[in-house]
């Protein structure tokens, strides 16, 4: 890193996930192009491909990518050192020259980030010791288990340790680069780089990387996905098993029995997972009262929504508000 450009650096290896690498470079490469149109005077973000040699890798989904240069030859100080993710990522926590290169750059980095998988590479490092960390949520456990230096969190889209980052799997990626952007350059840059991406700007890190919404989507009955899709857009209505029931004229025992094979939960505990997560995001985006987000998001009263964020998330309402808030600023 020099007073005049932000070198970021962005560490592959084989069977990297192609999105961790080419997520962000778009990102960084549109804060660039508007960072000229607009004649800003902040330094130029210069982008390195760095890798263990030079020779050609392939990504998990069969891209071959060849890196600008070989980790040992990037001189530094960076700006910004990014380690992308991957099925490759165990492999790569073998590789003794990809580690002491992180470790390395890290060390006079001004930020150092990783995309999913790649906080295995940072944590393998030592980069991660006694700070909190994500990674994608399918992996989280197994980071804990590896790691127990590691304050693992399996639920924000990704967090901030200091100068450390991480962020969940894949797209997650794509909302680091927004904020490390909107950092630089300020968040209208961010949002013109988004809008250019046809990204929303971008999912604050505080957000989680779990939808209920989408995992509904596995289940295998036509009946149970129509209901699913009715309750999600209709969390203050008439969600009792039999109500329910009645919408796709079974009895409430056999769609309590076919609803918890079909989606893993029963529907009452699946309503509160999808009011909880309505809740969240109106208490997130919108100025309503915790009364009126209750109210709205079917849980009648603001206790009742208390005592469920206080059991999953184990926060109140108002807290979770001004935490998010705060961590979005």
């Amino acid at each position: 890193m020099t007073p005049d450009r932000r070198d970021v650096v962005l560490v592959i290896f084989d069977g990297v996930q192609s999105l961790d690498l080419t997520g962000p470079l778009e990102v960084f490469a549109g804060a660039e192009e508007h960072r000229r149109y607009h004649g800003l005077a902040a330094p130029p973000y210069v982008t390195t491909i760095a890798a263990s040699s030079t020779r050609p890798l392939r990504s998990s989904s069969g891209l071959v990518l060849t890196p600008d240069t070989a980790i040992d030859d990037v001189a530094g100080p960076v700006d910004t050192l990014v380690v992308a993710g991957g099925d490759g990522a165990r492999g790569a926590l073998d590789d003794d020259r990809l580690l002491r290169g992180v470790a390395r750059l890290a060390a006079g980095a001004r930020r150092v980030t990783s995309v999913c998988s790649g906080a295995f590479v940072l944590a393998e490092a030592g980069l991660l010791d006694g700070r909190r960390a994500t990674t994608h949520w399918s992996r989280c456990d197994e980071l804990a288990a590896r790691y127990p230096k590691v304050r693992v969190e399996s639920d924000p889209i990704f967090t901030r340790d200091g100068n450390v980052y991480t962020s969940a799997g894949v797209t997650a990626g794509m909302d680091l680069a927004l904020a490390l952007v909107a950092d630089d350059l300020g968040r209208q840059a961010a949002l013109n780089v988004a809008r250019h991406l046809v990204l929303f700007l971008q999912r604050p890190g505080t957000q989680s990387q779990f939808s209920v919404q989408l995992a509904g989507q596995l289940a295998d009955r036509d009946e149970i996905r129509t209901l699913q899709q009715w309750i999600a857009d209709h969390p203050d209505g008439e969600c009792t098993v039999e109500a329910l029931a009645a919408r796709v004229a079974m009895s409430p025992r056999h769609l309590a029995r076919v609803f918890a094979e079909s989606v893993g939960v029963t529907p009452a505990r699946y309503v509160e997972q999808v009011r909880l997560e309505a809740a969240r995001r109106r208490l997130e985006e919108s100025s309503q009262s915790v009364e009126q987000v209750a109210n709205s998001c079917g849980f009648g009263t603001s206790e009742t929504m208390r005592r469920v964020f206080v059991r999953h998330l184990d926060v109140a309402p108002a807290a979770y508000r001004s935490r998010f808030r705060s961590a979005a600023a």
